[in-house]
Parts: C-alpha cells; structure tokens; sequence
C-alpha cells in the first residue's frame, strides 16, 4: 500500500510540469551538477554524530513566469535530483537516490549580483546496510528544505545553499529512528 502511493507520488511529480508550464516562452531548463556534506543526529541528540556526503545531478524547469510583487516577486521551478553518490560515516554505508519532487521558488530579488531561492524536496534512498543501523531499513525516505544563493560566473551559476536534511523509512524496518542534519550543498548550473 505504502509503495503504490510512493508511485502514484511520483508519477504525478513528473508529470506536474508539463500541465502548469507558462505559455509565454518564459521557462527554460536549469541542469546543474552538485555536491553536498551533511552533519546530523542518527541515534543520539548530537549534531556531530555522523557526516553524509552526496554528489549527483539535477535537472529543473521553469512552470511560471514572474509572479508576484515587491520581494515576494520570481518563478517557480520543478526539478529533481540524482545522486549516485552517498556516503554515511562513521558507519561507512554508501548509497544511491533519487529526488523525484523538488520545488524551488527562484525570487527576482538581486543581492548585487547575487539571486536568492527557497527550496523542498522529497524522495528516495537504497543503502548497502540499515540507516540508521540496527533492525531498521536499508530503503529510506528523504526530505529537504532551504535556501541559498545563485552566483552567476561568465556563462554559468553557482549555486551555494544550506538545507536542513531528514531521512527516515517511514516505519518500513521494525523501528523508525531517522538522521535530521544540516547539509550544505554547491552546485554549478548551466541554463537554456
């Protein structure tokens, strides 16, 4: 039952974009590959407890054009990411996912040459051993949320941003414990 809406969760994620995108020709593609380094609790109150490091891709659309006023005004984008690679320590587990829902508000505001965004995202995680270890699960939900910068470079963005990360299996294992952290995540964008 838990999988088939996971699916159902999914299928209309990627299919949002195709209904909503604006008709004025102003989406366009954003693919950025990134990295990230998280520090969190696993099993203890401790945000120095354990460490993740993750890599992969991400690929966005544009489903609006400007809207809204003041500092309040930008685009919405949907996207999501790949990562092929995740790393748990001190328990050494590796790992690979997939963020199939990721919903980034890109704000028209200019900090010099700077543009800030706000950002959530949901999704997957397979791991070579249980995360948290014990009778838990190696399958795991994940769910992000921040901000951060975009930092234009001659023909392309950097994006540099913190996010506040949380994985757990949604009561998939015997028990549900879950990491909560803080993830800071670079990213390098090319646009079309």
């Amino acid at each position: 039952m838990k999988i088939s809406i996971g699916v159902y969760m999914i299928a209309a994620g990627l299919m949002l974009p195709r209904a909503v995108l604006p008709q004025d020709g102003s989406n366009h593609w954003d693919i950025a590959v990134w990295v990230a380094g998280s520090t969190g609790e696993e099993l203890t109150n401790s945000f120095a407890e354990a460490q993740l490091v993750s890599a992969g891709v991400y690929v966005g659309r544009t489903l609006t054009s400007q809207i809204g006023q003041g500092w309040r005004r930008g685009r919405l984008e949907y996207g999501f990411d790949v990562f092929p690679v995740f790393q748990l320590r001190p328990a050494a587990l590796c790992g690979a996912g997939l963020e199939p829902v990721i919903f980034r508000w890109n704000s028209s505001v200019r900090l010099g040459r700077t543009r800030p965004y706000i950002e959530l995202a949901g999704g997957a995680l397979r791991t070579t051993g249980n995360l948290p270890s014990g009778d838990t699960s190696s399958f795991n939900f994940t769910a992000k949320g921040g901000g951060g910068f975009y930092i234009p470079v001659h023909d392309y963005v950097v994006d540099v941003g913190v996010r506040w990360s949380h994985i757990s299996n949604a009561n998939l294992g015997t028990r549900n414990p879950e990491f909560n952290g803080i993830e800071v995540k670079i990213g390098y964008h090319w646009t079309k």
